[in-house]
């Protein structure tokens, strides 16, 4: 005889130890039909997202800004009027060669005797530009925004707690003792190539700039508009639209996002 029947439930109970114990022993789960290769499950996913975009034919905007001259005051000629040294109101606006510009630098405030104190005492002591906070907590509330500089890293962040603290990418500062002694960039041409990333991810990037140092990064970006521009950068890059006001600055932005249907 077989055995007196165990109910139902009790037998289910014991196949699902049992299973539970191959399961454990063979160190693997079973599945609940064949698996497709890893590769393919990827592929499958990605075309789906593609997919998905394509049917919605829009990109979502990302927004990314210079910092001195667009937020904030320019950080060197603020040193210069501190120091009397000219040579630092020189700025990427005056100077398209951004090693020659710091090498420059680095000479005029060992000649003057300059100490890394008194500048970031100069740089502690700026404030953004009026309506600079209020256009970017507005900027942030229709898109996310990004800041590119090719500032520092020491100097951005006085700047940047005022300014509640935005992303900044940027570069840093070589100090030996209490002497500007080098500068490292993150990488070359760094405004430019973070555009082509974002915009790798899907995003339609809206730029700002006002210098020869954010040519390239205007560029790269879906749409590129010029603030406060020197008349030499102006005439030397015409297709770029340029403005002087916050107001006008947040109208084109977002005018440029707007247009993000493909």
């Amino acid at each position: 005889s077989p055995g007196p029947e165990r109910p139902v439930s009790e037998a289910n109970k014991s196949g699902n130890d049992a299973d539970t114990t191959r399961s454990a022993r063979s160190g693997s789960r079973q599945s609940p039909g064949p698996e497709r290769p890893v590769s393919e499950a990827n592929k499958s996913g990605n075309d789906a997202a593609t997919t998905r975009s394509a049917r919605s034919g829009s990109r979502q905007s990302l927004a990314v800004l210079d910092v001195e001259g667009v937020l904030t005051p320019e950080v060197w000629i603020a040193v210069a009027e501190r120091t009397g040294i000219d040579f630092l109101r020189r700025t990427t606006r005056d100077e398209p060669d951004y090693d020659v510009l710091m090498k420059g630098r680095i000479a005029a405030l060992d000649e003057g005797g300059v100490t890394m104190t008194t500048i970031m005492d100069v740089v502690e002591g700026l404030v953004p530009l009026d309506g600079a906070v209020d256009f970017l907590r507005e900027l942030q509330s229709r898109m996310p925004v990004v800041l590119l500089s090719d500032t520092f890293e020491q100097f951005g962040r006085p700047l940047m707690a005022q300014l509640g603290w935005p992303l900044l990418l940027c570069h840093t500062l070589v100090v030996e003792g209490d002497r500007l002694a080098d500068y490292r960039l993150r990488l070359p041409d760094q405004k430019a190539r973070a555009v082509e990333a974002f915009r790798s991810l899907n995003y339609r990037v809206v730029a700002v700039g006002d210098s020869y140092n954010d040519v390239t990064m205007l560029a790269a970006a879906d749409a590129g508009v010029l603030f406060r521009a020197p008349a030499n950068v102006r005439g030397e890059h015409p297709q770029y639209p340029c403005c002087g006001d916050y107001g006008a600055l947040l109208d084109l932005l977002l005018g440029a996002a707007a247009r993000s249907t493909l």
